[in-house]
This record gives C-alpha cells, structure tokens and sequence, in this order.
C-alpha cells in the first residue's frame, strides 16, 4: 500500500482558515510559521509529517481556530511522532515568550534598567542629555508608558514589537497618551487670528521681533503636545509681512529726521538689523529650549522661496548667522534643522535672482553642513505639492480641503509610524523568494493592525488635552471643546506611516553583498517598496486616511532591530555582523561610490516611499572647494527631491584643529591633540536626518558603528574643480545607467 507524503505545501490548503489571536484580532493561517517552528526544533521528515498531519486532519474542514488550539495541535503532532523532548522545547519556549511579554510590561523591570543606566534606555534618543534633572524625568516616565504601552497595544502588535519583527516607534509616549507625531504648524493662520498659551492671549504681532518671539513660544509648546518634530514652511515669506511694519516705522522715523534722498536707505539698513537680530534671537531661543520631554525640540525651518529685498534679507540672516556659529565658541547649531529650497530660474543658475543666495547657502553646507536642499520640481513631482517635510523628513501629500477647494499643506500631521524589519524577513526566508513574500504578507498585516490601533487611539484625544494643537490654530483650524479631534485627521487630512529598515540586508541575503550594480537586485528592492507603496493606497481607499510610506530614519532602531537579529540568527557576514542595519533604501555606507552613482542608485525608491525620504553624501572638508559641492547640486535638482551635506566639520577648541575628528570605541577624538573633553571640541555628525553631537549626547551602539563606518563618496584629492568634477559626472552617469536601464 503507497504511503501518503504530505509536506508544508499541503499546509496551503489552511489559508481559508481564519486564526482568532487572543486578544481578538483575526488573521489568516499561515502555514510557513509552522515549518519555521519545525526547523528551529530541527524536526526530521518523519516528525514534519506527523505535525502536518495533525493538523490538516484537525483544521482541514474548520473556518476558524483559535492561536491556543494550534499550539496543542502542534505539540500532539510532535507527541505522535515520539518526541516528547521536542514538545517540551515548545512548550518551554510558548512560556518562556509569555514571561518576557510579562517582564516587559512591568514598569517595575523597565525602571531599574533606567537607573542601571542600561545604554539602550539612556541613549535611544541622541537629542536627549540623560544626566540633566528634566530628561531623567521623561526617561523615567518614559520606561513606566512602555510598560503600560504594550499592555494596550492589541496582543499580536505588542508581541510582534517585542520580538523585533515590527517597531512601534515613540513607545514612551504612545499609545498611553494620544499624542501626534510630527506637524507642519499653520504659523501664518496664527500670527493673523491671535492665539492662546496658558493664561496668555497672544496678539498678531506688529514687528519681526515680535513674530520670532512668538514663534519660539508656540514651538516650545507645540513639541511639548507631540512627541515627533515641528517644522515651519516657507519661513522667508512668512515673516516678510512683519519684517515690512518694521520697515514702515522706520520709514515714518526718516521722514522725521533724515533728509529726503536719504530715508529709503536708512529704513533699509535699519529693516536689515532688525531682521538680522530677529532670526538670531530665533537660533537661540530654539537651542536653549527644553521641551517638557527634556530635549530640544526637533523643529526644522524651510526658506528659499521669497523674492522681495526683504525676503531675501531674511534668507541671507539665516544663512549667515548659522555660518557665525552658537557663543563664544562658535559652535554649530543643532537646531533648527535648515533647508533651503532650489528652484530653476529663481537661484539654481548664475544668471537666476536669487544665485548669490544660493552660493552663501553653499557656504553655509560646507561650514556647518545645513542648509540640506528641497529640489522644488522633484518634491512637486514626487508628493504632488511643494512643502517641507514634517521633522527630518515626513512629507505630506498635496492635498486639497473639500470645503474650501483650496490646497492645505500648513496646519497638517502626521499621527505616527510603525517600521517593519525587512532583514528578518530575507533571513527567514532562506534565500526562497515565494517564501519572502508569504512572510512579508503576514508583517503586513500586523502593520495595518498596528496603524489602525494608532488612528483609532489618537483620535481618543479631546480637543482641550492640547488646546494650541487643536483650539487656536496650530493644526489649522479652530476646533470646539466639544469637537473631535477627527475633523483634522479625516480624508487624508492627515498622515499615517508604515515604516521600512535594511533594504541593503534584504538584497545581500539574496543577491550576496556587492548587489548595487546588479539590475535584478535592485529591481527586487524596488518592487519591497512599491508592494509596500500599494498596500498603503489600499488602506487609504479603505479607510479614509493617507497611508504613507516612509523610509524609517531608524537612529536607534538600525541598533534594535540587529540586536534582535543577532540574537536569533547569529552573526551574518555584511548582515548581521555589522552590528547594524541600513537605513531605509541608502546604499551601504561602507563603500566608495561617487555622490553621482549613489545618487543614481537611490533615486528609484522615493516615487513611491513619498511620505518620507532623504537622501545624502558623504565629504571630506569641502570649505576651498564649494564648487564641487555646487556641481552635485546642480546635477541632483534633476534627480532627488531632498539632498543633505555630509561632511567634515569637527573642531578642537584645545589646538585649532578643524575636520574630521578620529573614531574610537568611547567615541570621538581630535586626531592632533587627542583631545575628546565635549566641553572643549564641538563634534558634529548627521545622525539621521538630524544632526547631532555625539559626545555631549551619545548615541546607542550600532548607530554609532554605522556612523564610524562612514565613508566618503569624493576623495579630498579627487577634484581639483567643478569642470573637473562635472567630467566626472558625466562619466559616472554613464557607466551606471545600467541600474535603472534608461539613459540618464
């Protein structure tokens, strides 16, 4: 008599069975998970096909199942094929996953790990200083959300999180609290209407003093109501009707006291210091704040846009007295996060207005490596309207307001992101890409779960629990006590993002680790994220609100998520044993492409990871050299919507010495002296899509070996000017067309 085979493809004819999950969520029955078990268990054939057995016979003509009874009937098929000792290694395991679920929501756990100054806990965030009394405060409110966090959590998200397959990222502030994440805020609707703080009505400024003064007030409070980054869009044409008053006083001044031919200049120069001091007072105001999380909030201001003599004074301040540096020192600002907008025929090209402002902006990249650059035709063509990113690099969608027919970009949000672990996925795979994309299904359906829980658990806030969010207008409009706070959410108003880390691990469990130049490879990157990309327009089409895709910054999550990996696959070479994951779609940092290949590389993937992206490359000191620098630029515009200036630009206030300081185990160190005392050198590194200071603020182990591991895509020999450099341009170009297979 024929023996019958049965092996896990049998298992597929389970898909129509739905698995209830003990808190209620529903899910498919996916079978890869049961021969994944097997594996781990390092089951024989005889085993497997009792376990397969087992459960086809049991599930074969059911609808539903609950989690619980799959586990018993895993654990009698092993029974059945005599290895008692393999079902207790599951069942071992099975309570060994629900004690760390239950150490993991005990505050208790969580807070001695805090005052053990665990690494993880202290410097998960580089903008935070964890010696200083209000940090510490957050840090162990923090710890306590985290725990209470993943109780609320739906079970499948909290687990998930907690194995390191999805991230729920800003854990220690939601879901216990309903906060947002990161805004564009409305100033202008603002500065016109009036608005209240605390006991204060604040009035419509009548000076650019004034309107700066105002503006650090409503960023201290608004990063006080949110947890992610604020940002303030078009900032040269905001102010210049406030910079204008300033100049019509002085004007009605010289026509007091300054001779006819004469007033005009002298209420020019006048206007000119005021804005000057003005949008100093704003870089100091924003350095020495200290939101109620304890760090500086994370704000971003946009320019490059405005056209006027006033405007233009404005961009040319900004520029300038980030170029001068903080205090005595002259030490480079953190914050605000600078970009300036490129636009053709307004300052892309010598013969444009606007040129000269665009070469101090040059000037200012290579001093202090901000202003990071909005391309305004790409960002146009890739998030449907121009508008600077929310925080580091959260773009909204062009959308247009039903009501009025008008497009909205200011006053809009996004309400959170989750980050699936794409290496993990590739690693269990086994180089099986049908298996990839089995597995990559069922992580997304976690994520939507998990973004559904975010929608759902913000829009619980009332209006009144952030009046200046939602009642006097930094969200836009002016919503009642009684109103919900959905009204500013709803039809795509606002956005919510589905996160993704370690495309470059992806494709070297596929391809090995020199993938770049391969077209399959990278065609394979590209549909991750346009498989993703679709999803997210499916649940809009569902649901109402604006999936985004967004390439996970991932400052302390390229740590987390290899520790993770670490732990349950070992040590992977040019995976794992990094002991870090790349960012999103970025080329692995330890190779030596030219800005123009790496560019040409990474251009695919924003088209459809719109809701947020950045791209940047690696320099020498580029202070004799800004026209090479130029020369990027220019070929960029065509290319990316947002580029940033990595380069060198540490010093040592001990010797003088200015560059690039040395890398170390304890960090970094001036390699003429020697010195690495925080108070006497300014070390500044890109972080993510924020700069950071990693000797005042450290930063978690694998984001620093990712830093360290940086290498320049321009030698400091390699061009001797831009001609130069454009020559290699065009030969770079050309040699890489193959990636994408058209002409560039």
């Amino acid at each position: 008599m024929k023996v019958q085979v049965i092996n896990e493809k049998d298992l597929n004819s389970l898909t129509s069975v739905q698995v209830v999950k003990r808190d209620g969520n529903v899910t498919p029955f996916y079978s890869y998970k049961i021969n994944l078990i097997l594996t781990a268990l390092d089951a024989d054939a005889k085993t497997k096909q009792s376990v397969y057995m087992t459960l086809l016979e049991a599930l074969i003509n059911q609808t539903t199942v609950s989690t619980e009874k799959i586990a018993d009937l895993f654990v009698e098929g092993l029974i059945n094929a005599d290895h008692e000792e393999l079902a207790k290694i599951y069942r071992d395991y099975r309570k060994h996953d629900e004690e760390a679920f239950a150490e993991a929501t005990n505050p208790q756990n969580k807070l001695e790990q805090l005052f053990d100054r665990n690494s993880r806990v202290v410097h998960e965030n580089a903008n935070k200083d964890s010696h200083v009394f209000n940090t510490q405060r957050d840090l162990e409110a923090g710890v306590v959300s985290r725990a209470l966090g993943l109780r609320m959590l739906p079970g499948i998200v909290a687990k998930a999180h907690l194995r390191g397959d999805i991230h729920w990222h800003d854990l220690d502030y939601s879901p216990v609290t309903p906060e947002t994440n990161c805004c564009l805020i409305d100033f202008d609707e603002m500065f016109k209407h009036g608005f209240k703080i605390g006991n204060a009505w604040v009035s419509s400024p009548r000076s650019i003093q004034t309107a700066t003064a105002q503006m650090s007030q409503i960023i201290a409070n608004v990063a006080s109501l949110q947890y992610g980054g604020c940002s303030a869009n078009r900032i040269d044409q905001l102010l210049e009707p406030y910079a204008k008053l300033n100049y019509e006083k002085h004007m009605k001044d010289a026509e007091k006291w300054i001779v006819p031919e004469k007033r005009e200049a002298f209420a020019r120069e006048k206007t000119k210091k005021d804005i000057y001091d003005a949008m100093q007072a704003l870089e100091y105001e924003i350095n020495t704040l200290y939101s109620s999380q304890g760090q500086t909030p994370f704000t971003t201001i946009n320019f490059g846009l405005g056209t006027s003599w006033i405007s233009r004074e404005i961009q040319k301040a900004i520029l300038r007295i980030r170029i001068k540096g903080l205090g005595k020192e002259h030490r480079t600002a953190i914050f605000p996060k600078l970009i300036f907008t490129v636009k053709r025929g307004l300052n892309l090209n010598p013969e444009d207005p606007n040129y000269d402002i665009k070469q101090l902006a040059l000037e200012c990249s290579t001093k202090r490596m901000y202003p990071d650059l909005l391309m305004y035709d790409k960002i146009k063509e890739l998030t449907g309207s121009f508008k600077t990113p929310m925080g580091c690099r959260s773009f909204l969608q062009g959308w247009t307001d039903p009501e009025t027919g008008k497009e909205v970009n200011s006053g809009r949000m996004n309400l959170g992101v989750v980050t699936v672990n794409l290496p993990r996925i590739a690693l269990e795979a086994h180089g099986d890409k049908q298996l990839f994309w089995e597995i990559f299904q069922e992580k997304m359906n976690i994520c939507k779960i998990a973004l559904d829980y975010r929608i759902k658990r913000t829009k619980e806030a009332k209006p009144e629990n952030a009046p200046l969010l939602y009642m006097y207008g930094a969200f836009g409009k002016r919503l009642k006590k009684t109103d919900s706070v959905d009204e500013v959410f709803k039809n795509s108003r606002a956005t919510v993002s589905l996160g993704y880390i370690g495309l470059y691990e992806v494709c070297t469990t596929f391809y090995g680790s020199n993938w770049e130049h391969n077209k399959e490879a990278h065609d394979f990157a590209v549909a991750i994220t346009k498989a993703m990309h679709d999803l997210c327009a499916q649940w809009e089409a569902e649901e109402g609100y604006h999936f985004s895709l967004y390439s996970t910054p991932a400052e302390s999550l390229t740590d987390t998520f290899c520790q993770d990996d670490l732990k349950k696959f070992g040590r992977i070479e040019d995976v794992t044993d990094k002991e870090y994951y790349t960012n999103s779609f970025h080329y692995d940092v330890r190779k030596h492409p030219t800005p123009f290949e790496k560019l040409t590389f990474e251009e695919d993937f924003p088209k459809y990871a719109a809701g947020g992206f950045i791209h940047y490359c690696e320099y020498p000191n580029l202070r004799q050299n800004p026209k090479a620098l130029e020369a990027v630029w220019d070929w960029a515009y065509d290319h990316v919507g947002y580029l940033g200036t990595n380069t060198s630009i540490d010093q040592c206030f001990k010797c003088g010495f200015k560059g690039e300081f040395e890398a170390t185990a304890r960090g970094f160190k001036c390699p003429q002296c020697g010195n690495h005392d925080p108070a006497t050198c300014d070390v500044v590194k890109r972080t993510c899509g924020y700069l950071g200071n990693p000797q005042q603020r450290p930063m978690v182990h694998g984001r620093h070996e990712e830093i360290i591991h940086r290498v320049k895509h321009m030698n400091a020999g390699m061009i001797k000017n831009a001609a130069e450099f454009e020559q290699h341009r065009q030969m770079d170009t050309k040699a890489h067309a193959h990636i994408t297979g058209d002409q560039i």
